[in-house]
């Protein structure tokens, strides 16, 4: 399948292959008022989020919302220009909207010494974004199915977003499925030690689980996930 075809994970959500085999992914959430994407990528992203797109019969215009679930680089290098092709409302937590609009992971923003190292790099850095509005935890976005979920410690504001209609469950990087389930490298996250605690307040009772890093889990396949969050999370959750 081409890069740029957009593949159901669930009726009414599409993984888009935003990098190069399963390392980077964005979503397209049908809605009552049109096509939400959950976050964009890096520069490269908004020409094949474009092709996905139109393979879904959508123009660009169509795009209602972009719901970013995290300001790194690799989730909204891309944001700007898939903002000025669309004319979307962007949205993000409002603990990383102040990195959105600075348009780089501050001083401090990793916990390691090669994550801070990292984003001192210029091609880390991206086009400053004034989100539209911001998000908290537990909050639904009208029309399009999505409860907000919050999960720190990636990024202080770091979200995941639970599509009730479909029972789809989107990660951002609360979770990696990358040769296997883990929490992702240590050096890379704000506050590592809280990513336990995060993954025990997400819903479990899904049926399928979309990662921004990984190909997704569906059907039978999530009970690896639930298995993995009782094992990491602190507290489990029905």
């Amino acid at each position: 399948m081409p890069r740029s075809a957009a593949e159901v994970v669930v009726p009414g959500v599409h993984r888009i292959r935003v990098g190069h085999g399963d390392t980077e992914n964005a979503f397209v959430v049908e809605g009552d008022d049109g096509p939400t994407l959950v976050d964009v990528g890096w520069a490269s992203a908004p020409g094949v989020i474009t092709e996905a797109l139109a393979g879904l019969g959508h123009r660009p215009a169509a795009v209602r919302r972009i719901v970013v679930t995290h300001a790194h680089p690799d989730h909204v290098r891309g944001l700007a220009a898939m903002r000025e092709l669309t004319g979307a409302e962007v949205l993000i937590h409002d603990a990383d909207a102040a990195w959105l609009r600075a348009g780089r992971v501050p001083a401090g923003g990793r916990s390691g010494a090669v994550g801070s190292a990292l984003d001192r790099l210029p091609f880390m850095r991206w086009t400053a974004v004034t989100p539209d509005r911001t998000v908290t935890g537990g909050e639904s976005i009208v029309r399009t199915g999505l409860r907000v979920v919050h999960t720190p410690g990636h990024t202080a504001g770091h979200i995941a977003l639970h599509h009730e209609p479909s029972g789809a469950l989107l990660l951002g990087d609360a979770a990696f499925h990358l040769r296997g389930l883990g929490l992702g490298p240590a050096t890379l996250a704000h506050d590592p030690d809280t990513r336990p605690d995060a993954l025990a307040g997400l819903p479990l009772d899904v049926a399928a689980v979309g990662f921004a890093h990984g190909a997704p889990l569906i059907g039978d396949d999530v009970g690896a996930f639930r298995a993995f969050v009782h094992a990491t999370g602190r507290t489990s959750t029905p």
